[in-house]
């Protein structure tokens, strides 16, 4: 006598050997080299003919099957997990038309392992694995797992053995689908492109959520007392509300982006991106498609269109980070990109019109770097119509403890920090303290002593400020006019932080004297 469960056993292998006989002519152990698989070629049943295979044609076609569909690009990870290889077979067959990749394994235990490996977007996982057991149990204990660790995973329930009941609890359990054997094929298609877009749509979502929270969660700019923040701050007010191209210099650290940032939100472009694109970062290879953008086939792996920075930006402003990187033979196609108001994207010969306001930013001497040829001055006029010198911190010591106490709010807040204050000894260090590294350095110096601190107060042994370094020694004396002048040059741009602009005022000389004075003594 043959039980329920050897019926339904039997139902089982004969679906399959039913969808091997769409694929007579198929060589499928050359394609699927599965280990311990034994492919039957059945016999064909009566079926039209037009669905019979043609000499020359081993793919029969399904008539069920959409044009449109097959014509798709292939997207995404689909993971086939049964102990069935014959299914395994037969599901990456049908699927390997509509997923980039389709992986299979036969039994769940190496499930998790497959998953830290292997980016994974959906999982068609049977529900039974074990012999004579078919309540369904392992594959809802699959599911759990699969959720626990990698929520993002949609996952598709598949089993010969389906009720109303088992289908409400795959739901209820986070399943997106249940798909229930022998399966259609049109059915199961639709059912794991259904969790694929549903997986890429929460991940876009996800994606742009993030953007927005660190556009909401930005600080905002500091402006501090000091005299030479005061006057920038004049200068920002009346400039944001233009679209006039602003460059902004300084040593590292000074709050170059955040203040480009703030300009972008004082302005009439508020409400679209702010797109950076740090210029020191950017291979040169990469140069005109990060920028530009490419189409489709324009080189290797260029497998769709995509918009470059100018575009992405477009009715919004553009901020070029470390622009004073940027090679002399790059510099001819940004200029030329900027003067037109139109760019090309690579492998395209057809031109688009972009609107962008233009911050540019960078800790180089521009000017010095045009004496030299090493950058475009017809390039620095462009982006150069309001010029912004930020002061390094040494030069606004009234602004370094407001600074810190603003630091010290922020990280004592993220880590749960009871911390009161800094003591009298930790606020003369730092107020002494030269800050090379400027606010970034105070930043991180301030969010190191809360990491420390245990509570109360932040003192010198938190702060770990490095010792300063020790004066130099006295200079000989001076036996001729030249070696003073070169001295007197040298200590200044040393003061000066490299500012040749500032090195200059300080000379009482002008910049192109000082450029030739600086190339006569080989400084």
């Amino acid at each position: 006598m043959f039980t329920i469960t050897d019926l339904l056993f039997w139902w089982e292998g004969h679906c399959v050997k039913y969808f091997y006989t769409r694929v007579k002519y198929l060589d499928v152990p050359a394609l699927f080299p599965l280990e311990n698989t034994n492919f039957i070629t059945p016999k064909h049943p009566s079926r039209p003919a037009e669905t019979l295979p043609q000499p020359g044609n081993e793919f029969p076609v399904d008539s069920r099957q959409n044009p449109k569909n097959m014509a798709k690009a292939k997207e995404g990870t689909l993971l086939v997990v049964d102990d069935n290889r014959s299914i395994l077979s037969a599901v990456q067959l049908l699927m390997g038309n509509y997923f980039a990749r389709v992986l299979t394994l036969p039994s769940p235990n190496q499930l998790l392992t497959t998953l830290r490996c292997e980016s994974v977007d959906v999982i068609l996982l049977d529900m039974n694995f074990s012999a004579g057991i078919n309540t369904g149990n392992e594959g809802f204990y699959w599911l759990q797992e699969i959720h626990r660790n990698y929520p993002d995973i949609k996952v598709v329930l598949f089993t010969a053995y389906a009720d109303i009941d088992l289908a409400v609890r795959a739901m209820r359990d986070g399943a997106v689908d249940f798909v229930v054997k022998p399966w259609d094929n049109e059915r199961l298609v639709a059912a794991l492109q259904g969790a694929y877009n549903l997986s890429r749509s929460q991940r876009e979502v996800k994606q742009l959520k993030e953007i927005k929270r660190e556009l909401t969660q930005e600080e905002p700019m500091f402006w501090g007392t000091s005299p030479a923040m005061m006057r920038i701050r004049e200068i920002v007010e009346k400039v944001a509300a233009t679209d006039a191209n602003i460059l902004i210099t300084g040593e590292n650290g000074t709050g170059k982006e955040m203040l480009a940032r703030e300009i972008h939100n004082r302005s009439a472009r508020h409400r679209e991106l702010m797109v950076s694109v740090d210029m020191g970062a950017l291979p040169e290879t990469l140069f005109e498609s990060e920028l530009f953008g490419h189409v489709k086939g324009a080189f290797t792996d260029a497998r769709a269109d995509r918009a470059g920075k100018f575009e992405v930006a477009d009715r919004g402003t553009l901020f070029l980070d470390e622009i004073g990187n940027l090679p002399p033979h790059l510099q001819s196609k940004l200029l030329t990109a900027l003067q037109s108001g139109r760019i090309v994207r690579v492998g395209s010969n057809t031109p688009v019109v972009v609107d962008i306001r233009l911050i540019s930013a960078t800790n180089r001497d521009l000017y010095g770097m045009v004496a030299e040829g090493r950058f475009r001055e017809d390039l620095l006029y462009r982006i150069n119509t309001i010029h912004i010198d930020l002061p390094p911190l040494r030069q606004r010591r009234e602004d370094i403890l407001p600074l810190a106490e603003g630091f010290l709010r922020r990280y004592a807040a993220k880590y749960g920090k009871p911390i009161e204050g800094f003591d009298s000894e930790a606020l003369r260090q730092m107020e002494e303290y030269p800050w090379a590294g400027n606010i970034r350095e105070l930043q991180h110096t301030i969010e190191k002593a809360v990491i420390l601190c245990d509570g109360g107060a932040i003192t010198p042994s938190t702060l770990l400020l490095r010792p300063a370094p020790a004066p130099a020694s006295a200079e000989p004396g001076f036996t001729t006019l030249d070696e003073m002048e070169r001295s007197m040059i040298a200590r200044a741009v040393e003061r000066c932080n490299g500012n040749m602009t500032e090195v200059a005022r300080q000379l009482g000389i002008t910049r192109q004297t000082l450029y030739n004075k600086i190339k006569r003594y080989g400084l």
